[in-house]
Formats: structure tokens, C-alpha cells, sequence
């Protein structure tokens, strides 16, 4: 098999969350070539979970500069050959794509070399990568019904979004343990903040900006994301002693992800794909923050979530005003909470990895 990623972790780890399930049902790390591009988080998370990585050229030709839209669509042409060869060496029987354009000449050459390709789209609604790229996919997996729409008929599979193995697994943590884990008090209620893979800087300064009120009643757990995080790690140091001890910054967590999320009583964070699947397998009612230049497809994935009534939408420009009053308003309000945390929990699919595996199995045999 040969995995195509997309870059972000929306993209990636659903991608890594069936290749787990493949290898649990026996498939070996070797029968997986995946290819990404260079600098994106690939680089790191493909290799720490046992798979070949191969790089090649590409980037966005939507959304970005005439000139960088050429240059770019020069380096995925140029890429055809690129992908050809890796094909040529490794012989795949499925591809498996999950959006972004350096799926292109690996979609073109798969079509060419008559191999049988899926496409996972994370996000409700499909980008334009996704939509140019399911003219060559067989099935395409998706995480609601919604998307089905956007898709010809009988090609769509809902698969629910896979959450990966490791954060899953803190499904079943004791609260307390979870807490534990971060020096918290058990007796307060916990908010959890993030910004997505690369964090979000605008959610980093309205949090820092109201940190000295939060934390008069509740603590906070907080995911800065490398770039702020000198800003934030200086902010911290200035809080008093007695409110500082509410208070956990990190620039990043990998292997604790899961435990902060069962820690949580409340989340704040972007509204990108994983949160389709992360804030319901806690049942973990959020407030979501569209990234405004990502802004459709954010807000289309916040407000899929809110109709349901496992979240609220909170719009960028809005956070400065409005995310104590909203992040102390839920929290204060015990029916609402528990009614947003049931309506998370009810949009869980558990087997989602399993569904996609099988997805990517099926094809395969097939071919």
C-alpha cells in the first residue's frame, strides 16, 4: 500500500490510525510506503510509528500568488517522474490518499499504473484538493453522512474520524488519574486550550489575557504550540504563585494528548477535522474557533458540531470579548454541560479506524 498525506495532523493521524489497525490484522510496517513532502510534521510522526517515508515536490495552487501557483504547479508535474519511480520500486496494490495537492502526480500515476486508490476526506466538506482528486479514487471515506453530498453516488463510505490508538486509549483513564497526571486538583473544573498541530496565536493571546480571571476558579491545561511559546512560558512565570499552581503550559504534547482531553471538562480549540472525532470520543463538549483563513471548511466542521449541540461556535474576531463570558458561563451552567457532553458522546464512532482499514483492504483485494 502506498499512503499520500496531506501535511496537517487532521490529515495524518487518521491515516496513522489505520495503518494501526491494518498491522494489528497482520499487515507488516514494510507493505507501507508513504509519501509526503519535505518540512511538513510528516518528516517527524511518519517515522516514529515504523513506516518508510519518501518525499517529494509539490505545494497549494489554490489560494496562493500567481507566481507561487506556478512555481508550484512546475514542481508537482515535475514530481510525475518522482512518483513513477517510487511506484516502479515499491509496486502497491492501493493507494491511500488524505487530501492535499501533493496527492496529485501520485493520483495521476496510480491512475496510469492501473492502481485501485481511496481518498479519506477528514474535514465534513471537501476542499478542492479532494474534489480534483476523487476523479481518480474508488471509494472515498469520509467522517459524517454530510459529506455524501459533495460526492457521486455509491462512491462515499462513511467511515466516522479515526482517532489514533494512543488518545483513544484514555477513554478508559480514571478522571482522577488523568488529572493526576497533571498535578490538578480533582475538585475544579478544567479547561482545556489548544490551537491545533502548530497552535493558534490568536487563541494563545485571548487566553493569556483572561488567565488571571479563569484561574480565580478553574484551571487550565494549555497547548501553546512551538511558536508562542516563549510568549506564553513569560506570561506564566508572571502569574502569582497561588494562581500559577492552576495553571499547565506546554509548547506541545504528543503521548499526553489523550490524558489532557480525560482531564477536561470543557475544551477550546480550532475546528479542524479532529475535533469530529476527539471532543466526541471523551464526550467532551467544546468551544470551536474557525481558523478565519481556513475559514469554510472550519467553520462548516464548528458548525456540524454546534447544530448537534456539542459545541459552540466562537468567531476569531469575537474571542477578545467573548471567551471568559463563555468559557465561565458553561462551566457554571452543570444541565447545559452535561447536555452538550451527552450530545458529543452520541456522535462517537469507535470502529472509525477499523471502517477505514477495511476500506483500504477491500480495494486492495479487489485490484
Amino acid at each position: 500500500m502506498v499512503i499520500c498525506g496531506g501535511g496537517t495532523g487532521g490529515h495524518i493521524y487518521p491515516a496513522l490510525a489505520a495503518v494501526s489497525e491494518l498491522r494489528r490484522a497482520g499487515a507488516a510496517a514494510a507493505d507501507v510506503l508513504w509519501i509526503g513532502t519535505p518540512g511538513q510534521m510528516e518528516e517527524q510522526l511518519v517515522p516514529m510509528a515504523g513506516l518508510t517515508l519518501a518525499t517529494i515536490a509539490g505545494g497549494p495552487i489554490v489560494g496562493v500568488p500567481l507566481r507561487q501557483r506556478v512555481v508550484n504547479a512546475a514542481k508537482l508535474t515535475w514530481s510525475l517522474g518522482s512518483a513513477n519511480r517510487l511506484f516502479g520500486r515499491f509496486r502497491p496494490d492501493v493507494l491511500f490518499m488524505t487530501g492535499g495537492y501533493v496527492n496529485v502526480p501520485v493520483a495521476v500515476v496510480a491512475w496510469l499504473r492501473r492502481v485501485p486508490a481511496a481518498i479519506y476526506l477528514p474535514d465534513v466538506e471537501p476542499g478542492s484538493a479532494i474534489r480534483f482528486l476523487s476523479r481518480f479514487a474508488a471509494r472515498v471515506g469520509c467522517t459524517t453522512e454530510g459529506s455524501r453530498d459533495f460526492f457521486p453516488a455509491g462512491q462515499t463510505v462513511v467511515t466516522g474520524y479515526p482517532v489514533r490508538p494512543e488518545v483513544r486509549a484514555a477513554v478508559a483513564m480514571p478522571k482522577a488519574a488523568a488529572l493526576a497526571q497533571f498535578d490538578l486538583a480533582p475538585g475544579r473544573a478544567t479547561l482545556f486550550v489548544f490551537g491545533g498541530s502548530r497552535g493558534a496565536r490568536s487563541i494563545n493571546r485571548a487566553l493569556l489575557a483572561i488567565l488571571p480571571q479563569l484561574l480565580e476558579t478553574i484551571q487550565v491545561i494549555h497547548i501553546s504550540g512551538q511558536l508562542d511559546w516563549p510568549e506564553v512560558e513569560a506570561s506564566s512565570e508572571l502569574l502569582p504563585a497561588g494562581l500559577r499552581a492552576f495553571y499547565r503550559p506546554y509548547p506541545f504534547l504528543h503521548e499526553a494528548m489523550g490524558a489532557a482531553y480525560r482531564a477536561a471538562d470543557l475544551v477550546v480549540a480550532r475546528a479542524g477535522a479532529s475535533m469530529l472525532g476527539e471532543s466526541p470520543a471523551f464526550g467532551l463538549p467544546s468551544v470551536l474557533v474557525p481558523y478565519p483563513y481556513a475559514w469554510r471548511y472550519q467553520k462548516v466542521n464548528a458548525d456540524f458540531l454546534a447544530d448537534r449541540g456539542a459545541a459552540i461556535r466562537l468567531d476569531d474576531g469575537l474571542l477578545a470579548d467573548k471567551l471568559l463570558p463563555t468559557v465561565l458561563d458553561l462551566l457554571q451552567d452543570g444541565p447545559r454541560l452535561a447536555a452538550m457532553a451527552a450530545a458529543a458522546q452520541a456522535l462517537d464512532v469507535p470502529d472509525a479506524a477499523g471502517r477505514l482499514a477495511k476500506l483500504i483492504t477491500d480495494l486492495g483485494t479487489r485490484s
